[in-house]
């Protein structure tokens, strides 16, 4: 199994290159960043200029915040300045953030990403074979490319798609059409190999795609720590970030899968109010453990290798808690498996 890292969610810009260079000295297999509180591609530029070995993506960024075309300048860039390490991961948000904080059109997700991903590889390809473009599709159209504006071919090709989802239809879309897929988070095993690889699947058989050809990521909720109290205080922020998405209403089916739906419209309204020390109160501990990995460092590996071992390709680790946790045996342990 690979193992990801990267700077953290609110790492400050000016420590991403001590941070990127310390996760490659440290064994691992790649660099991956959201888009939070910095532009990713920002965070990965950075990254880029101080590390050789290391895959460099987004996890994710947000497609419907960019135009395709603007997004192909920028990727093809990284690509090249990286050395063809970039893989470029995209999700969709949910619908409030697209239409209120990026003030840009939300309709039909999966048909729009869908489209997204063709379209980026209609770019890249005009690029890099020299032809016309000529994109036209239902949401977005490219069919203006002037000498002036047209990249030389980049000598690493075009980088590799990763597309998130949560629904089935989202992830049939990336069953279609990506390299690879991102799963949510808060995704549990079950949930993984239940509705996911299904979904995959199904995607992947109605483009003619092997579905084994598509490498899958999961992210593990994890709470541990060097002694007891540090253990507790990260499973209680393990708590508070599933109370968090338990409150969303896009993550619902996630909660249903577990015949825990009961618990959204209490989240939902305790996050309308700002109760966020109560809700995590209403996470007890089988739900706890139904996402999260809870233990003393020694027991993370194997029970990630028991949990993701025949479901995922590669894993990286959510980490809230106090303690200073050596990572290095458990990548190590990890990458063995």
């Amino acid at each position: 199994m690979k193992v990801d890292g990267g700077p953290g969610v609110r790492t400050a810009l000016v420590e991403v290159a001590g941070s990127a260079a310390a996760a490659e000295a440290a064994g691992y297999d790649g660099v991956f960043v959201p888009e939070t509180i910095h532009d990713p591609f920002v965070v990965l530029t950075l990254a880029a200029q101080a590390t050789t070995t290391v895959e460099l993506g987004t996890k994710v960024a947000i497609a419907f915040a960019r135009s395709p075309m603007a997004l192909a300048y920028t990727a093809n860039d990284i690509h090249e300045l990286s050395k063809g390490r970039l893989v470029l991961g995209l999700g969709t948000q949910v619908r409030a953030h697209i239409l209120r904080r990026f003030s840009m059109p939300w309709d039909r997700p999966a048909a729009r990403m869908r489209e997204y991903a063709l379209a980026l590889r209609a770019i890249w390809d005009s690029w890099n074979n020299d032809t016309d473009l000529n994109f036209q599709g239902e949401f977005f159209t490219h069919t203006l490319m002037n000498p002036l504006f047209r990249p030389e071919a980049n000598r690493f090709g075009r980088p590799e798609i990763m597309l998130a989802g949560v629904g089935p239809r989202m992830i049939e879309v990336a069953g279609e059409v990506a390299d690879r897929f991102a799963a949510h988070s808060f995704t549990s095993p079950d949930y993984l190999a239940e509705v996911v690889r299904p979904a995959l699947a199904r995607g992947a058989l109605a483009a003619d795609r092997d579905p084994d050809d598509i490498e899958i990521a999961v992210t593990a909720y994890i709470a541990t720590g060097n002694n007891d109290e540090e253990i507790e205080a990260a499973a209680e922020a393990m708590r508070r970030q599933i109370a968090f998405y338990g409150s969303t209403p896009s993550y619902t089916p996630i909660l249903a899968h577990h015949g825990l739906e009961g618990l959204h419209k209490p989240l939902l309204a305790g996050s309308r109010r700002g109760e966020w020390a109560e809700m995590a109160r209403s996470i007890d501990d089988d739900a706890l453990e139904t996402f999260t990995v809870v233990g003393p460092p020694e027991s993370i590996a194997p029970e990630l290798i028991r949990r993701w071992g025949n479901l995922a390709d590669r894993v990286s680790f959510y980490y809230l808690g106090p303690g200073k946790v050596d990572w290095s045996p458990i990548v190590a342990e990890l990458q063995a498996s």
